[in-house]
């Protein structure tokens, strides 16, 4: 049975629709990334302690990396053992699956990167069926 997925994705959700011989499916995948990580306290610039409250760029990058690879983990593990898959989206997320894919030996299968702007569920599900009746 061959499966061919469709997938939009930005940094907050994931909606992939799998097409196989039996029919269509679709499953969201939510992430857990705060791209704007928030001060702590509930008052701005306190003094000269104002440092201390505030993490460290690189640090807040780090965490927001390690939110990010768990998030493109459950991508790929719902994506599963799909022969063709077509991404969409419309920012760096897709790029970033991508690379993802390539380093699990998955980039291969993937059959184009398309740039697109939000879209409700039924229209990815559309794209994705025209896609693949090409």
């Amino acid at each position: 049975m061959t499966t061919k997925v469709g997938l939009w994705i930005d940094h907050k959700k994931g909606i992939v629709v799998g097409i196989t011989d039996k029919g269509e499916e679709t499953a969201h995948v939510i992430s857990a990334v705060e791209k704007q990580l928030r001060r702590s306290g509930d008052s701005p610039l306190q003094g000269s302690y104002e440092a201390r409250r505030v993490p460290a760029d690189n640090s807040r990058q780090r965490a927001l990396t390690g939110h990010l690879n768990t998030y493109y983990d459950a991508v790929i593990a719902a994506i599963g053992d799909a022969e063709a898959i077509f991404i969409f989206g419309p920012g760096e997320a897709k790029g970033e699956l991508k690379k993802r894919l390539e380093k699990s030996k998955l980039g291969g299968r993937i059959v184009s990167l398309e740039t697109v702007d939000k879209m409700t569920d039924r229209q990815i599900a559309a794209k994705v069926r025209e896609h693949f009746a090409r």
